[in-house]
């Protein structure tokens, strides 16, 4: 199947282009960003050499989905999405912190915890906890990137001790990202799933408003589990089946690669990029209920141009 790696094009106005692990980031001379979801996968901050058919599309349209069901409790920037990749809003000057709120000890946490660590970005997890087991309440833990690209825990007084953030502009992300996890769960339950833990980005925008920024719960940016059989599968200590890229990430660990220094990346066949991207199909209906239509994938590039002109030469 044709997948889209990169582009290869300018579109007038244009003041510089960011290629991401995933995504292209276009920003223009009228404070507007154009963010093209490509269907490249990372892994340990490790780009794999195929890409996944149709995950740009299905990133792009479920981050698209939620921004709007989210708008009425937090600003975001989205303006609009005129091709299933590609969404074009606000140009924000972002923070440098990911706000990740946690809502069950899974992923990275687990992993922490099973070191015997029991703090992660500065918060107390408590003893006894099985891996995946609920919090009491949510807990959030900011993470930063590194010199080398690599996430790293930062607590929330270093944030504000390093003045990465001033105090005011954090208890208003801080806020909004308990909003937009009490709203994501909300609408996961109504599918059936349940939303373990996800990360939000916010930038401000040139007139000084905080703004919800980059994609919203989707596989990428969250973990889901299913809502039957949970409590089930935590009784009898029996891994949860979750909708989230977790899964390719063990499929790597079981092949022995982490991104660790020595480690050969396995070789990524066909079997292994359609059965991921029929997990990302899965996750994209069951959390928008709607059945998933394939974008046409012939010359995607040329479409994806022709379409943000489009939208430009009327905006």
């Amino acid at each position: 199947m044709n997948t889209l790696l990169s582009t290869n094009f300018e579109i007038p106005n244009q003041l510089s282009k960011y290629n991401g692990k995933v995504r292209e980031v276009i920003s223009l001379d009228n404070d507007l960003l154009v963010i093209i979801t490509t269907d490249r996968l990372s892994a340990f901050d490790f780009v794999l050499p195929r890409g996944i058919p149709h995950k740009g599309q299905i990133l792009n349209q479920i981050s698209v989905d939620m921004l709007k069901s989210t708008k009425d409790l937090v600003p975001n920037w989205l303006i609009s999405s005129p091709d299933p990749i590609v969404s074009i809003g606000k140009r924000c000057q972002p923070y440098k912190v990911e706000m990740i709120i946690r809502g069950f000890l899974s992923g990275h946490a687990a992993r922490e915890y099973l070191k015997g660590k029991r703090h992660i970005s500065g918060v107390k997890m408590p003893d006894k906890m099985n891996v995946n087991d609920p919090f009491e309440t949510p807990i959030i833990t900011p993470s930063t990137k590194s010199r080398n690209g690599h996430d790293e825990d930062i607590s929330k007084d270093e944030i504000l001790n390093k003045g990465l953030i001033s105090e005011s502009d954090y208890s208003k992300m801080e806020g909004y990202t308990k909003l937009l996890f009490e709203k994501g769960s909300k609408i996961a339950r109504e599918r059936g799933l349940i939303l373990v833990d996800t990360k939000y980005e916010f930038g401000k925008s040139k007139d000084g408003e905080i703004l919800l920024i980059d994609e919203i719960h989707t596989p990428d940016s969250s973990r889901y589990f299913y809502l039957e059989g949970y409590e089930e599968k935590q009784k009898k200590g029996i891994n949860q089946k979750q909708l989230s890229k977790e899964f390719a990430r063990q499929w790597l660990i079981n092949k022995g690669f982490q991104g660790l220094k020595g480690q050969q990346m396995p070789d990524i066949d066909f079997n292994f990029t359609n059965m991921v991207s029929n997990r990302y199909i899965e996750l994209y209906e069951i959390i928008t209920g709607k059945k998933f239509m394939a974008a046409q994938s012939e010359n995607i590039e040329n479409r994806v141009k022709n379409n943000i002109l489009n939208f430009l030469e009327h905006y």
